[in-house]
């Protein structure tokens, strides 16, 4: 039996929030070492640890997901370009997928919106 189209909406939220505790955990990665980071941190990564703590954690709340899960995929699409797409063309080899998988999961949020559980709802609601 298919899923009824009236749970999207749900869906659509715990897509969110399981994304941003995702994303999350890369940042808590390289800024706590939790797990360890298997690299040391240049500028460039610092600037993308702190936007995958901040924006990881304002995603899982629901909180400005629009404009975040926007920056958030652009992040993403860079991150693909400069560290796996140089080693491989294929996704699977460069180990790129979860920077593509993030890249489109965002750029969707960012149209779709947070879903129903979400602070953004409970903002629009009030």
């Amino acid at each position: 039996m298919p899923i009824p189209a009236s749970w999207s909406p749900r869906l659509l939220s715990l897509l969110r929030i399981v994304a941003g505790l995702g994303f999350l955990q890369h940042g808590v990665s390289k800024y706590f070492g939790v797990p360890p980071f298997p690299a040391p941190l240049t500028p460039l990564l610092y600037v993308a640890g702190a936007l995958e703590l901040v924006g990881g954690a304002l995603i899982l709340i629901g909180l400005f997901t629009r404009p975040v899960a926007f920056v958030l995929s652009g992040m993403s699409a860079v991150a693909y370009f400069m560290v796996h797409a140089p080693k491989s063309f294929f996704p699977a080899q460069n180990m790129g997928e979860a920077a593509m998988l993030y890249c489109f999961v965002f750029l969707y949020l960012a149209a779709a919106g947070a879903g129903p559980w979400s602070i953004d709802a409970m903002r629009a609601r009030s």
